[in-house]
């Protein structure tokens, strides 16, 4: 059973906001006021709100070799829409912290990933797995 999670993440303003996550990621907008907005993040409900108080990002986790930073969010994508994803940023010029890289190959969990930062400084992870039964393995 699947059920939609909500994050409410912080964000320096909604303009730059809105071009990321609607532009670049294709998200819908949803409801919003003038401090905060909601996106459909591939069926999960982004809350966004801004502030002036970010906090240092830890680079702690280390995942197949490659140090990421924590925390980060993101989504499980199936090829075409990471491809588009991809080719949106690409397009866009966002320099990738971790460019598109092919993880476990040949084990179980194979996956390709990527790690961005949107305009305010969030990052965030997008996965393509070889086989999607094997999320969890």
């Amino acid at each position: 059973m699947n059920f939609p999670f909500h994050f409410a993440f912080k964000v320096k303003d909604l303009e730059s906001t809105r071009k990321f996550y609607i532009k670049i990621l294709g998200c819908e907008e949803g409801r919003s006021t003038e401090t905060w907005i909601d996106f459909n993040f591939f069926g999960n409900q982004l809350s966004a709100h801004i502030s002036k108080d970010f906090p240092v990002l830890d680079f702690c986790g280390k995942v197949d070799g490659i140090n990421v930073p924590i925390p980060h969010f993101g989504c499980v994508l199936d090829e075409k829409i990471f491809t588009e994803i991809q080719n949106n940023l690409e397009k866009e010029n966002i320099e990738f912290l971790i460019k598109p890289t092919k993880r476990y190959e040949g084990k179980s969990g194979e996956q390709t990933t990527m790690f961005v930062f949107d305009f305010s400084g969030n990052p965030l992870e997008f996965k393509m797995l070889k086989d999607e039964t094997q999320l969890f393995k």
